[in-house]
Parts: C-alpha cells; structure tokens; sequence
C-alpha cells in the first residue's frame, strides 16, 4: 500500500516562486508514474507534468518553461517547481500515483491536495 503526503503550497505574489512536495511511503517500488494536477475553482481538474521511474518528464503545453517536475529518490518525492507564478495558476494542486503489484494489477493514488494562491 502506497501513502502520500503532499506539502509546499501557500499565497504567493505574482512573479513568485514556490516548490511543491509529494512524499511517498509504503510500497513505493510498485509506482511507475507520478503526475501533478491542478483544479482552479469552477474548473475541472487538469494534468501540469508527468514523471517516470526513470525519469522522462512531460509537461503541458501552458506550463512549459515555468513548471519542472523533478524527483528526489532518496528522499521517495516528487517536486514542482513553479515559477513566475501568476493568478491563473490559483487552484489546488494534487500528486497522483501509478502502479502496478500482482495483487492489484494497475492503481493510481491521489494525494490530498495542496492550495497555491497567487495575489498581490
């Protein structure tokens, strides 16, 4: 079984900057994809970046050049860095994980969500 604890969001300025955490534990082996998502109020939920056990990244086309997922494996957590931050990035945001074990086939695990609000 997988755990997911989610850090890292706030109020931030316009222009800022701020580093979100998933932190994984239990059978971390199984997972093979960990992705960011964010929901904006009134909006449905969108994938911002993927990244793989092995490190291939993916990102969507709105976030390119300010978002970076990255992994620390040491430490089982996924980050998003997000720069220049502007209101449009106002929502919660959320890890989800992918796995494979022989008991359950393929899963996915949600994080709890994070708030990131950006105003001046």
């Amino acid at each position: 079984q997988v755990h997911l604890v989610e850090s890292g969001g706030g109020l931030v300025q316009p222009g800022g900057s701020l580093r979100l955490s998933c932190a994984a534990s239990g059978s971390i082996s199984s997972i093979y994809a960990t992705g960011w998502y964010r929901q904006a109020p009134g909006k449905q939920r969108e994938l911002v970046a993927t990244i793989t056990s092995g490190g291939s990244t993916n990102y969507t086309d709105s976030v390119k050049g300010r978002f970076t997922i990255s992994r620390d494996n040491a430490e089982n957590t996924v980050y998003l860095q997000i720069d220049n931050l502007n209101t449009g990035d106002t929502a919660v945001y959320y890890c989800k994980v992918t796995g494979w074990t022989p008991s359950l086939g393929n899963y996915y695990l949600w994080g709890q969500g994070t708030q990131v609000t950006v105003s001046s």
